[in-house]
């Protein structure tokens, strides 16, 4: 019961979009939030409901933290097979048009709840471009968040005020510069997206940031330290709000079981935290690719052949391919395996967190994801990169030039899981490990440029780092419109 005249707490609802690298960051959010006593609700489908619930039942073990609701709607019946709810479950271009159809049919539950329950914010995936407006309808301020870097948005807002890429050479390999930012950023144009290729993505991503823009403001799963020029670019040049609240991984009581529903544990997980006890400090490549990246038989052959010709330690998480393995395998590689003292695959969810903050680990071989990139700078652990899609090309941008913590492998296509791309040989795989872990000047200063920014992060999330002070000058402001 409440004392009279004591002040209720702030309610945030929290709407993340429908796909794993969007849920797990946005429920990381919430439990950093409750832990400084703001009352906080997800609202979801129940597919989604089920990779959260086991974060969010740890966070609300939290001594101190208000209890974290998770509000479950259907998903829309737009003919989509059952248990069909996220991202990674589309397998067709028209399975992805009927997702983006039930995607625009969640806004009547998401207007039910704003005018049933009144918070006093959302945190909405930028996504749903839709809920700035149902958001304004109802008084309640939008906050937009993507779980992208400071520095992807920064270029994606360049990319569609300039659109570079249209008078761009018509060659895959043509450079295409970025107009308006603090750094030259130039890319290939086959890694970049191409308007007039993708017409709908185009006008999409338009509508994301004309919405991002109309809203209260932005926030970040990054840091002050972390891209300082771009945060300026941002607030001052750009002009828009952004609190930069992360790492969020950090507030994540569940790093055991983080992100997995309880059908998806793997049984390799915990046989792989035993095997790497039994590996010296920093000699462990750790390969995964994130829950929407496919890799094309030919594609796993060189990969494997790269992790043979290393000489490294490896674990390799699987995931993203129904192939099976005699497909692609090369000669040797199932021995190896079978011998067990170099080589470790884990088939499906693998304890990310668990395994990037093992002193076992020297190097992540990763996608680019945001939530992969911040996890391992928050480990302290350096970067090989292989962008795939969305941005994590920009993300390559950030590892390699901006923070020089990495090294990458060469991609060149800005391509989905449902098309091809060309293959990067076993040789330039192997040649990018062994510059990050090996013993020579610049695979040192990768490595020590590398935890030098793990201590930033770390500290960044703790009373008195700028995360900390972002989350409280948050609270305030929202406390104070409450009284307006």
């Amino acid at each position: 019961m409440a004392i009279e005249g004591e002040q209720r707490p702030l309610h945030i609802l929290f709407f993340p979009f429908l796909s794993p690298g969007h849920l797990i960051p946005a429920a990381d959010m919430a439990a950093l939030f409750a832990t400084r006593g703001v009352k906080c609700t997800i609202l979801t489908t129940p597919v989604n409901a089920a990779v959260i619930r086991s974060a969010v039942e740890r966070a609300n073990d939290a001594e101190g933290a208000l209890a974290i609701d998770i509000a479950v709607v259907p998903f829309p019946d737009v003919g989509l097979p059952p248990g069909v709810e996220s991202g990674p479950a589309l397998n067709s271009e028209a399975d992805r048009g009927k997702f983006f159809h039930a995607i625009q049919q969640l806004r009547e539950p998401f207007d039910r709840f704003l005018a049933e329950s009144r918070p006093d914010a959302v945190v909405s995936d930028s996504f749903f471009d839709w809920s700035v407006d149902a958001a304004a309808e109802h008084g309640v301020p939008r906050l937009a968040f993507l779980g992208s870097s400071l520095f992807a948005r920064a270029c994606s807002v360049s990319m569609l005020r300039h659109n570079p890429v249209e008078a761009a050479p018509d060659d895959p390999d043509a450079s295409v510069l970025l107009p308006g930012l603090p750094h030259r950023v130039e890319l290939r144009r086959s890694q970049m997206m191409d308007p007039k290729k993708r017409p709908d993505h185009w006008a999409f991503f338009q509508r994301v940031t004309d919405a991002d823009q109309r809203g209260y403001g932005e926030v970040f799963n990054s840091f002050h330290d972390l891209e300082p020029d771009y945060l300026e670019h941002y607030t001052t040049t750009l002009g828009r709000r952004a609190w930069l609240v992360g790492p969020v991984a950090l507030a994540s009581k569940d790093v055991a079981t983080r992100g997995a529903a309880a059908n998806e544990l793997s049984p390799d997980a915990d046989g792989c935290l035993r095997w790497l006890e039994g590996k010296p400090s920093g000699s462990v490549v750790y390969v995964s690719f994130g829950t929407l990246s496919h890799f094309s038989p030919p594609e796993l052959r060189e990969l494997a052949r790269g992790l043979n010709l290393s000489g490294k330690n490896f674990v390799w998480v699987i995931g993203g391919t129904d192939t099976e393995e005699q497909e692609w395998l090369p000669d040797g590689f199932a021995e190896l395996l079978a011998r067990g003292d170099r080589g470790l695959i884990i088939r499906g969810w693998a304890p990310q967190m668990l395994i990037l903050n093992h002193s076992a680990v020297g190097v992540f071989v990763t996608h680019c994801g945001w939530n992969s990139t911040l996890e391992a700078v928050s480990a302290g652990v350096p970067m090989v990169t292989w962008p795939r899609y969305a941005d994590q090309f920009y993300n390559e941008k950030v590892v390699v030039e901006l923070l020089n913590v990495g090294v990458g492998v060469g991609s060149t296509d800005y391509a989905s899981k449902l098309e091809a791309r060309r293959v990067i040989g076993g040789e330039v795989v192997a040649e990018a490990i062994g510059r990050v872990m090996g013993n020579g000047e610049e695979g040192e200063a990768i490595r020590e440029r590398a935890r030098v920014l793990g201590e930033k992060a770390r500290l960044a999330v703790e009373k008195g780092g700028s995360s900390y002070d972002d989350v409280g000058r948050l609270m305030d402001e929202l406390m104070a419109r409450r009284g307006l």
